[in-house]
C-alpha cells in the first residue's frame, strides 16, 4: 500500500494522467514551438498600450510636469497612485513563494513562478514613477550619496522616500535572486532539450552549470529556504515604509497609525488579484490548465476573500477612530472623502474593495474562471481607487477654504499609466515565451502525491501505478 500523505478529500493538483516526462514537453512547449495566435493578440494589444505610455513621457520630460494635472494644493496624486498600486502589486508575489515554500504548501508549485515575474515586473513599473516625477531626470544622480563638490551631501536626507529606495530596491534585488535560483533546474531543462546551438549557448549560461547531482539539489534547497526567510520579512518591510510616507504627515485623513498593517494587507490583497488575472490568462494562453487547476485559482480567492476582509475592517477602523478622535479636522476629512465631491471614488474603493470579495465564501462562484477574473480586475480597480481616495481626498480640500481645488487627471497622466500597464503585459508575454512558466522540477515532486492518476489508486485502496512497476 503506498503512504498517506494527505486527506484523500484533497483534489489533485496536477490533472489529467500526466508522466514525468509529459510534464517536461508541457512546460517546454511554449518555449520551443511557435507562438500561438491568442498570445500575439494580447501582445499587439500589450504593446500599442506600452509605445502610447512612452510618448507620454517623452512628451512630460521634453515639456515639463504642467502637463500633469497637478496643482499647488494636490502636489501628490496620480503618479504617486500608481507608484503605490504597482508596488502594492508586486507584494504577492514574494509572498506566494516565499511563505507558502516556508509552510511546505504543494499548491503553491503551480503558480509560485508566475506570480515572482509579476512581481520583479510590477517593481520596474512602480520605479519609472519617481524618475519621471523628478521632472528633470537627468538630474537624477543628486539622489546618489556625492562628494561635497556637488554641493551639500544628500541634501535630502529627513524625507522618508528615501526609505523607500531602500526598502523597495532590497526587495527587488532579493526576489530577482530568489526567482533567478528557481529558475536553474528549469533553464537546464531546456538547454538539454534545445537544438539550435545558439539557443544550447544561451540557456547554458542562464543555467550556471547546473548537473542536477544531489548537491546541486541540496544547495539549490538551502537557497530557497534562506532567500524565502529574507523576502518574507521585507514583504511586511516594504510596503511598511510606503505607508509611512503617509503616516508621518500631519496632514488629516493621513496621520493614522493603522496604515502601515492595513497598506500591508491591501497590497497583498491587489498582489493575489493580479496573480489571478494573470493566472487565468496564462492557463489558456500557454495550454497549462492540467497544471493551473481550478483548485488552485480556488485557493487564492480564499486569500483574495480574506485580505479583502481585514481591508474592510481598517476601513471601518478608520471612520470610528475620526468620529471617536473628536477631532473636527479629522472628522471632516473622512466625511468629505464619503460625501463630498470625489464621493463615487469612495464608494467605488468601498463596493471593489470590501463588498465584492464576500462573494467568494460560495464555492461555486470561487470556483468559476470567469467569476474570478471578473473579481480579481473589479479588486484592482478597487485598490487603485483607494490609493486615489487616501491621496486626492485629503489634499484637495485643507484648512483654508481660499485653497480648496478639484484634481483631474490630463491625456498625458492617463497615457502614462496606461503605458506602464502595456509594459507589464509586453514584459509578462515576453517571459512566458523565453522562460518556464512553472517550476517543472517542483511539480514533479508532487505528482506521486497529488496527480490524478495516483490519487484515483490510493483513495480507492490500490497501489501506486509506479509502486506496481517497482515490485515487479
Amino acid at each position: 500500500m503506498a503512504s498517506h500523505y494527505e486527506a484523500p478529500i484533497r483534489q489533485p493538483l496536477i490533472i489529467g494522467n500526466k508522466s514525468y516526462h509529459d510534464i517536461t514537453v508541457d512546460i517546454a512547449a511554449p518555449i520551443e514551438g511557435k507562438a500561438n495566435k491568442q498570445w500575439w493578440i494580447v501582445f499587439s494589444i500589450a504593446a500599442a498600450a506600452f509605445l502610447w505610455g512612452i510618448g507620454c513621457i517623452v512628451y512630460t520630460i521634453g515639456t515639463g510636469i504642467g502637463v500633469w494635472g497637478l496643482n499647488k494644493t494636490v502636489g501628490w496624486a496620480w503618479d504617486i497612485t500608481n507608484f503605490v498600486w504597482w508596488v502594492g502589486i508586486g507584494h504577492a508575489g514574494t509572498l506566494i513563494s516565499a511563505v507558502l515554500l516556508l509552510f511546505r504548501q504543494k499548491w503553491r508549485m503551480g503558480i509560485n513562478r508566475s506570480a515572482e515575474a509579476m512581481t520583479i515586473f510590477s517593481v520596474v513599473q512602480a520605479g519609472l514613477f519617481p524618475v519621471i516625477h523628478m521632472g528633470r531626470p537627468w538630474m537624477g544622480y543628486w539622489v546618489l550619496p556625492m562628494p561635497n563638490q556637488f554641493g551639500s551631501l544628500w541634501v535630502n536626507f529627513n524625507s522618508p522616500l528615501l526609505w523607500d529606495v531602500f526598502a523597495i530596491s532590497t526587495y527587488l534585488s532579493v526576489s530577482l535572486v530568489f526567482w533567478w535560483t528557481g529558475l536553474l533546474p528549469d533553464f537546464a531543462m531546456i538547454r538539454d532539450r534545445a537544438v539550435r546551438p545558439f539557443q544550447k549557448k544561451i540557456y547554458s549560461l542562464l543555467s550556471f552549470g547546473w548537473t542536477g547531482r544531489a548537491k546541486d539539489w541540496q544547495r539549490f534547497e538551502e537557497v530557497s529556504l534562506v532567500l524565502a526567510g529574507l523576502a518574507t520579512p521585507l514583504v511586511l518591510s516594504v510596503h511598511t515604509i510606503v505607508s509611512m510616507d503617509f503616516a508621518t504627515a500631519v496632514i488629516p485623513g493621513w496621520h493614522t497609525t493603522i496604515f502601515p498593517p492595513y497598506f500591508v494587507a491591501g497590497a497583498v490583497f491587489s498582489g493575489f488579484a493580479m496573480v489571478n488575472t494573470l493566472l487565468i490568462i496564462m492557463r489558456k494562453v500557454s495550454n497549462l490548465e492540467a497544471y493551473i487547476t481550478i483548485q488552485h485559482i480556488e485557493l487564492m480567492n480564499i486569500v483574495i476573500m480574506i485580505t479583502g476582509s481585514i481591508v474592510g475592517c481598517a476601513y471601518i477602523t478608520e471612520l470610528f477612530i475620526a468620529w471617536y478622535s473628536g477631532v473636527e479636522y479629522e472628522q471632516y476629512a473622512f466625511l468629505n472623502r464619503a460625501t463630498g465631491p470625489y464621493w463615487w471614488a469612495y464608494l467605488l474603493m468601498m463596493s471593489c474593495n470590501v463588498f465584492s470579495p464576500q462573494f467568494m465564501w460560495s464555492k461555486k462562484l470561487r470556483t468559476s474562471i470567469m467569476f474570478s477574473f471578473f473579481i480579481s480586475i473589479v479588486v484592482n480597480v478597487g485598490m487603485w481607487f483607494e490609493r486615489f481616495v487616501i491621496i486626492v481626498t485629503s489634499l484637495h480640500r485643507d484648512y483654508l477654504p481660499s485653497s480648496w481645488t478639484m484634481f483631474s487627471p490630463t491625456f498625458v497622466d492617463i497615457g502614462i499609466f496606461v503605458g506602464t500597464i502595456g509594459f507589464f503585459f509586453v514584459l509578462f508575454l515576453l517571459y512566458s515565451r523565453t522562460f518556464p512558466v512553472i517550476a517543472q522540477a517542483e511539480v514533479k515532486t508532487i505528482l506521486k502525491s497529488s496527480g490524478d492518476n495516483f490519487k484515483k489508486f490510493r483513495d480507492a485502496g490500490g497501489d501506486n501505478p509506479v509502486d506496481k512497476f517497482n515490485k515487479k
